[in-house]
């Protein structure tokens, strides 16, 4: 039987199967309505684990997590990302890795969720142009001030991987990662190796017919559908992985909270895993 819980820092337990934020709509109206819902929802099945970031909607994103649910469970873990930053020479949004700005971000997180610690906080992206040392050097400090609770990369390769950890006790990782895409698979390694939580964003992705057709047949064997084969693969791949399914319908939510409870066999997922497209070497885009 598949675990459903994981300690995220070897001491933060959260169910696995979590939810991702980022499609929920935070303009006002209905479409706002319908995301504040989806949000409990997820809670009310169980949900401990949520994702946002403060480049969805310049920290809208988090407003609006914190207007759903708090004051939050004790149980519930929402986790928020920094390091991307309206400060391209026209105002777009680049990877902005610097001291004041990753600073920025946490005080403004801080006060968007409505809480005195973030309790899992990740750099979105490294910025190139900034240090490394600086940057993690900056969320230590924030950490030891107790601002932070745990400290998490995204999008980083197996060597930043190992780079980090020199400078900072790393608790997660948060990369692109699905049944048709592992391109990560060495980052995944390491995690695992380290028992390091893995977040995989966009979890479910289809890729061609015949890959498609594999995946549909093995959901018509399981009685699933195939976004809960895709979720239940990856469940079963690693007891690091921790998905983030995101959707802004009740339904689809429902849905994917279900793929926790759909067993593969050994046959089916050994034809599952041979649809890999990318086994990956270890670098990222």
């Amino acid at each position: 039987m598949t675990a459903t819980e994981f300690l995220i820092g070897k001491e933060r337990r959260v169910r696995r199967l979590g939810f991702g934020a980022m499609h929920l709509s935070t303009e006002p109206g209905p479409a706002r309505d319908s995301s504040l819902a989806v949000a409990r929802r997820a809670v009310e099945l169980g949900v401990t684990l949520v994702d946002t970031a403060h480049l969805y909607g310049g920290g809208a994103n988090e407003q609006l997590l914190a207007e759903a649910l708090h004051p939050y469970p004790d149980e519930l873990l929402v986790t928020t990302k920094v390091g991307v930053a309206r400060t391209g020479p026209d105002g777009e949004w680049r990877l902005d890795g610097r001291p004041a700005v990753l600073r920025d971000q946490v005080e403004q997180a801080l006060r968007r969720l409505r809480v005195e610690r973030i309790e899992l906080l990740q750099l979105h992206r490294i910025d190139p142009e900034t240090p490394l040392a600086d940057q993690l050097g900056t969320l230590r400090e924030l950490r030891d001030e107790g601002k932070v609770g745990r400290i998490g990369l995204s999008e980083v390769t197996a060597d930043e991987l190992d780079r980090a950890r020199r400078i900072v006790d790393v608790a997660s990782v948060q990369n692109r990662y699905n049944l048709l895409d592992r391109e990560h698979e060495p980052v995944l390694a390491a995690c695992e190796a380290a028992g390091i939580a893995f977040l995989p964003w966009r979890p479910v992705a289809w890729g061609e017919s015949g890959q498609r057709s594999e995946v549909a047949a093995v959901a018509a064997e399981a009685g699933a559908t195939p976004s809960q084969i895709a979720l239940a693969w990856l469940l079963g791949h690693s007891p690091v992985v921790l998905p983030i399914p995101g959707t802004a319908r009740i339904a689809h939510l429902e849905e994917n909270l279900a793929a926790e409870g759909v067993e593969l066999s050994p046959a089916q997922r050994e034809r599952l895993d041979g649809l890999c497209e990318s086994p990956g070497d270890g670098t990222a885009p």
